[in-house]
């Protein structure tokens, strides 16, 4: 198979037929990733509904930069609440469903442990059986992350076998959630008319991130600020990849799994487990990534490395090889152009460029139109 983005406009064209007039639920629609994907699925003419909590957006987020909740069905609720779950996703007959709703922070759910796996585990379960009452075809992506795998601190990536297990409140329950839709795949949706994956991917950057605790929206915010950029762990390695990585490898998979739905043995290809991470070369020390985002917005940092924080994984990546030979995925920007275009959006932004049109042109860089 030829890999997925040797003829990129194309690619989209492909992606851009399967989605247009579609039925698309996206639960953490507020989010960073699901901002980014709401103007996505948008732009490719899908129906969008989106499910977050109440209190999940404010003025400076992106979903609410990009005016999303006027132009997709905003549905507010707790993914924790079943009946909220199952009421949206029968009530919006979707074609797709992308569950992207977590608590994401890794040194929060030291913080708020059983919010955390609330959220993530009976989160993610509570949309699994929203999903089984559902009796037209749909293909749903279930997204966890990269720290699912038992970090040995090795230097070669993580394959989708390796075993899994999480140090932290936040990566155990995401090792629960995996094993939670594994269960329901074998139990519930065999014979289902629903298909079901997930994807695992982390340390992604882009614009509109404004998270705390996170390096790149902690790097901005400081140089906005004209102060020296606070840097916790210099030393960590992390897969830095733009979000819009990730991104396309959710929308192909959920593509192929749909256009596999009508014969079910063949949809277990795509009813998976799938990694999607950056070139070998993306993966940096936090160190590294900082000194590159000064290339484009000059400024200084500080060590602030504390002996006594929480436990974060030291190092950290994945092998892609499964999403590049079963579905053509191959990641498509360097780590100096993620960098780049990350912090490009921030400045351009910073300089007064409307946020919707700044956005919707980087995915169409990235697809090459």
């Amino acid at each position: 198979m030829s890999p997925f983005f040797d003829n990129p406009t194309s690619a989209l064209d492909r992606l851009t037929q399967t989605f247009m007039g579609k039925k698309v639920c996206v639960t953490g629609h507020t989010g960073f990733k699901g901002s980014w994907l709401c103007e996505w699925l948008l732009l490719m003419g899908a129906e969008v509904s989106g499910f977050s909590l109440p209190e999940a957006s404010t003025n400076l987020d992106l979903f609410s930069q990009l005016k999303l909740s006027s132009r997709l069905e905003d549905v507010r609720g707790d993914i924790r609440n079943p009946v909220q779950v199952a009421d949206w996703l029968i009530g919006s007959e979707p074609d797709f469903v992308f569950n992207l709703a977590a608590q994401p922070l890794v040194r929060l759910s030291y913080k708020v442990p059983v919010l955390t796996w609330e959220t993530n585990v009976l989160g993610t379960i509570h949309v699994m059986e929203g999903l089984r009452q559902l009796s037209k075809p749909c293909a749903a992506v279930m997204v966890t992350t990269d720290k699912v795998y038992e970090n040995r601190e090795w230097l070669h990536g993580y394959r989708e076998e390796d075993p899994l297990g999480g140090h932290d409140p936040y990566s155990s329950s995401k090792v629960g959630a995996e094993i939670a839709i594994a269960s329901w795949r074998q139990s519930f949706f065999k014979k289902h008319p629903v298909s079901l994956a997930s994807v695992r991917a982390g340390n992604v950057i882009g614009g509109g991130d404004w998270a705390e605790d996170r390096i790149v929206p902690d790097c901005i915010k400081s140089l906005m600020r004209g102060e020296s950029i606070p840097v916790r762990n210099k030393i960590s390695t992390r897969p830095w990849q733009h979000v819009l990585e990730p991104l396309s490898g959710y929308l192909l998979l959920a593509s192929m799994m749909s256009s596999t739905l009508d014969s079910p043995p063949a949809t277990s290809l795509y009813s998976s487990a799938f990694n999607f991470g950056p070139r070998l070369e993306s993966n940096r020390t936090v160190a590294e990534l900082v000194n590159e985002v000064l290339k484009h917005w000059p400024g200084q940092w500080v060590d602030q490395s504390d002996p006594n924080a929480p436990h974060e994984a030291g190092k950290l990546n994945l092998a892609t090889d499964k999403a590049f030979h079963v579905l053509g995925w191959k990641p498509r920007w360097n780590f100096e152009t993620t960098v780049a275009k990350t912090v490009e959006w921030y400045r351009l932004r910073d300089q007064g460029l409307d946020v919707a049109v700044l956005t919707q042109n980087q995915i169409k860089e990235y697809n090459h139109l």
